[in-house]
């Protein structure tokens, strides 16, 4: 009788492990994720006016700025255009750096880059009377801490959404950043499908204070379903009753962007 009531038990032991590891290293992944050290982004919005500007902006990230970008260590340059847009007047491009420190030495390392420097000539060296592009917008980002890297979805067809949200002062932007972080908004976001690439608060760049981030989807009905899901969903609801996260407290405007990713772009 004991030897059964052993093997019994090792067998229930030895089940339940099976069940439990996968548990434990998916919990392991999310707390090495949390803990890493966040990225920072910039954020670039390129003002076209024409054919001929983004044609020449395109080629010199496909062909220049990427690259280098790669070899100087920051992987991952997403390059995207507006999606049904009126005209040639928008690319945004995201750039991600492992540090602050790989942000503030990346301009003096591509003056120095020889390989860069020829084959982006033609937008680094545009004349006057015939730019590369109108203005660059640029904005420095840093990572959530519940989400400190870039997460790059399959590459397929899809779109995605640039999504903006200025509050009325700097303790509302903060406490945005809470409800993303500490009060589970951004696993919210993941379980219903609002598929995120990137959170980043603004730390310089326009409209501050603010914080941006961006969602992915197959299309325009996956968006509209899955934002439907969003709305309705119970947590969701809990968390944004609390008074402290009242959008007319913490939200004072929100600006959302369409955006197909080009051909060559590596999100």
């Amino acid at each position: 009788m004991k030897r059964r009531q052993f093997v019994k038990a090792s067998l229930l032991t030895t089940s339940a492990a099976s069940v439990l590891a996968p548990i434990g290293q998916a919990t392991a992944a999310a707390d090495t994720q949390q803990n890493a050290a966040p990225e920072f982004y910039e954020l670039r919005m390129y003002t076209l006016k024409n054919g001929r500007q983004l044609k020449i902006v395109q080629n010199y990230f496909q062909q220049a700025a990427i690259p280098a970008y790669n070899r100087l260590g920051s992987k991952n340059v997403g390059v995207f255009t507006e999606y049904l847009a009126q005209g040639f007047t928008k690319l945004v491009v995201l750039i991600p750096f492992t540090s602050l420190e790989a942000y503030l030495k990346i301009s003096d390392q591509l003056a120095n880059d020889s390989t860069y420097q020829q084959a982006g000539a033609e937008y680094l060296n545009a004349e006057a009377t015939a730019p590369a592009y109108e203005r660059i917008e640029s904005s420095l980002l840093k990572a959530f801490s519940n989400m400190p890297r870039l997460e790059i979805p399959e590459k397929k067809a899809r779109i995605f959404e640039l999504r903006r949200y200025e509050s009325p002062n700097e303790t509302a932007g903060k406490k945005k950043i809470e409800m993303f972080n500490q009060a589970g908004e951004i696993a919210i976001f993941k379980r219903v499908g609002l598929t995120p690439v990137f959170f980043g608060e603004t730390l310089i760049g326009p409209m501050r204070p603010n914080l941006t981030y961006m969602l992915t989807f197959d299309d325009m009905n996956e968006h509209d379903q899955n934002w439907k899901t969003f709305g309705g969903d119970t947590e969701w609801k809990k968390i944004s009753s609390m008074p402290e996260y009242a959008d007319a407290k913490i939200i004072s405007n929100i600006h959302r962007t369409f955006l197909i990713p080009t051909a060559f772009s590596q999100i």
